[in-house]
């Protein structure tokens, strides 16, 4: 069967996860969801994920991170989808909660928080807000 938003997926899998208050979760890879999971890891935001060589498809195992049984992910929201793509310039970057969220940018060079989009001069298309 054919995935028609994989990151929406992606990210409804983790949201899922952590209502049920799981320790990991598993994930189909691709090339966008490494990145996304590597940016998630970077901001400290899980606590790990890995790769894993199963078959017909490699899959994600992500490592969710809880602090006093809280998880560091509050919320998850996809922004730009497949019927209404939001491309915004390096100007138009949005703020997430006036900054304490963080937003993720599909760049021309690679997946990048608003922040270092915006540090960088580029703009590009608007994949998700995370708090």
């Amino acid at each position: 069967m054919t995935m028609t938003d994989p990151i929406a997926d992606f990210l409804t899998r983790i949201r899922n996860a952590i209502q049920a208050k799981h320790k990991r979760v598993e994930i189909p890879s691709t090339a966008v969801k490494l990145a996304l999971a590597k940016l998630l890891l970077e901001k400290n935001l899980i606590a790990g994920y890995t790769e894993l060589d199963t078959a017909p498809q490699k899959t994600i195992r992500i490592q969710l991170k809880y602090t006093d049984g809280q998880p560091a992910i509050a919320a998850l929201r996809r922004i730009s989808r497949p019927g209404l793509r939001r491309y915004v310039s390096a100007d138009e970057l949005p703020r997430v909660l006036g900054g304490l969220g963080l937003g993720v940018i599909s760049t021309s060079r690679g997946l990048m928080t608003d922040k270092e989009a915006r540090q960088a001069g580029i703009g590009g298309e608007v994949l998700c807000e995370i708090w």
